[in-house]
């Protein structure tokens, strides 16, 4: 008897499948908000049932979690320039056409309304914030395998990311040539 699973296929019905209820999830967002939508009406936009929402989710909040990761993979990808300065000036380039966006406070809207939704909540959003501190740490440990100087996710966040997100958040002009100033500070 053979006790493994079937493999996924990358660009099957499965990716077609998460793609439509990642975007029916992301029209919702930006056209009411987070929590005034359910799982039935996600289902009922992305033409699939809500029993397959819950089979491969289990939840709203863990969809919302990964909804946004995926948004934010797709939009804002680790890159690999070669150096530590290009990537961080790649990556932040990224973060900037996305928050600057049309959809652009969308990861934001969604860790908030994360944080706020009880312990499923907080557990999607926390996930989602390991996930991408993961990938950014590894993009980060690239260029310490590189040579270059060692810095922390949390650096990134703190110098580049954090400043990028409040000026958005209230309304500031925010240029590529203050975010390359963000990166030469930090570098």
């Amino acid at each position: 008897m053979n006790d493994q699973k079937p493999a996924r296929r990358p660009g099957g019905r499965s990716a077609r499948v998460g793609a439509q209820v990642h975007k029916a999830v992301t029209d919702l967002i930006s056209e009411r908000g987070y929590g005034n939508f359910t799982v039935g009406e996600v289902a009922a936009r992305a033409g699939v049932a809500d029993s397959s929402i819950y089979r491969r989710w289990g939840s709203l909040e863990a969809l919302l979690a990964d909804a946004a990761l995926s948004h934010l993979n797709a939009r804002s990808p680790m890159p690999d320039t070669g150096s530590l300065a290009g990537d961080l000036r790649t990556y932040a380039a990224a973060v900037l056409r996305e928050i600057t966006g049309p959809d652009g406070l969308l990861l934001v809207r969604l860790a908030v309304a994360l944080s706020t939704t009880g312990p499923d909540g907080l557990r999607a959003g926390h996930q989602l914030r390991v996930e991408r501190t993961e990938q950014l740490q590894a993009m980060l440990d690239r260029a310490r395998d590189r040579g270059e100087e060692a810095l922390d996710a949390l650096d990134v966040l703190d110098h580049i990311l954090a400043p990028m997100y409040i000026r958005v958040l209230f309304g500031i002009e925010i240029t590529p040539e203050y975010v390359d100033g963000l990166i030469d500070r930090l570098l």
